[in-house]
């Protein structure tokens, strides 16, 4: 039987190679510890911080108003749940959209701070100078077009991109706009999937497909979708493997049940001072109550080792008295 090959941590080049022969890469938005744990350790390629997770832990009700602290706070969680798997911090809002200048400082932060290791930014070709400044930096970045939540009172609503000739055409121009800005990789959301199978063809970096069917050299999704965790709204593009929410909902009615009829915690699950212990601290509390329990409790023992007592010394008087009978016996025949 041939020997399982170690692990080897998740590198550009292997990605880059796993594009080359057909082999797809699985990208997953992961924002908490034991998620990355078990991602992680099932092989997942790309680890992805999303902004995402500032909806499904914190309530945002976009990743418009998450926070540059809270991506951090999700990114060090995943740093410290992984070891093989490429850690990717999907960057917030207004966080490289200013200048180069602030692009490379709150990138090189997320490296800094919470050992990240590439970035994603999500935008259009007017994006790309800033991008490039991070590439420029030595922080790998992945880019990311089609449906781009940070713009979508912009885009007019959340929709498929690329239906139309011409937009698909822009949209292969914000393509180039990222690859030529020096991005290793590129993520389509949301297009058509003309377009993620032309640039799949065409550019020369990975292209990974997040609800822009196949043809690409990867697939993204977010996490809490394969599980239906936030119930409020599921995208058409993701798959529900498994619908946590109702085993979740039974879980939480089970034990507001129990806790209420006083069935949990049950004595299993409890740790109890010695009798002895107890009575001395009921003694030096003046616990009264703790105090008469115990009396009770010493008492319902005392009477069954009463019971035992007596039903022994009956029987060794039955001996006696029976040894007596042998010796008075005994005693006549000697007469």
């Amino acid at each position: 039987m041939a020997e399982e090959k170690p692990r080897r941590k998740v590198t550009i080049n292997q990605l880059r190679r796993k594009a080359r022969e057909g082999e797809q890469i699985v990208q997953m938005a992961i924002y908490d510890y034991r998620s990355a744990v078990i991602a992680d350790r099932l092989g997942i390629d790309i680890l992805c911080v999303s902004d995402t997770g500032g909806m499904i832990l914190f309530g945002h009700k976009s990743t418009v108003t998450v926070t540059f602290d809270e991506v951090m706070m999700m990114s060090k969680a995943i740093d410290r749940g992984s070891n093989y798997g490429l850690r990717m911090v999907d960057m917030p809002y207004w966080s490289f959209h200013v200048s180069p200048e602030q692009a490379v400082e709150n990138a090189g932060r997320f490296v800094h701070e919470a050992n990240a290791e590439v970035m994603k930014c999500e935008g259009n070709q007017y994006h790309a100078r800033n991008i490039e400044a991070i590439n420029r930096a030595g922080i790998p970045v992945q880019g990311h077009i089609g449906i781009t939540p940070m713009r979508m009172p912009q885009l007019g609503g959340f929709f498929a991109q690329g239906k139309t000739a011409d937009r698909a055409a822009e949209l292969v121009d914000d393509a180039w706009a990222m690859v030529d800005a020096g991005c290793f990789s590129l993520m389509c959301e949301v297009t058509t999937q003309e377009v993620n199978e032309y640039l799949a063809q065409v550019l020369p970096v990975p292209v990974i497909s997040l609800g822009a069917g196949l043809g690409a050299h990867g697939v993204h999704i977010i996490t809490s979708d394969l599980m239906h965790l936030y119930e409020e709204h599921t995208p058409r593009h993701s798959k529900v493997y498994t619908d946590l929410i109702p085993i979740m909902e039974d879980v939480f009615t089970r034990y507001r049940d129990e806790v209420k009829a006083q069935i949990y915690p049950g004595p299993e699950h409890t740790v109890f001072m010695s009798d002895e212990e107890a009575l001395k601290f009921a003694k030096k509390m003046k616990w009264d109550a703790k105090l008469e329990q115990l009396d009770a409790k010493a008492s319902k023992k005392g009477k069954k080792k009463t019971a035992k007592k007596t039903s022994l010394p009956a029987k060794k008087k039955a001996k006696k008295s029976g040894a007596k009978k042998t010796a008075k016996k005994v005693s006549k025949k000697a007469r």
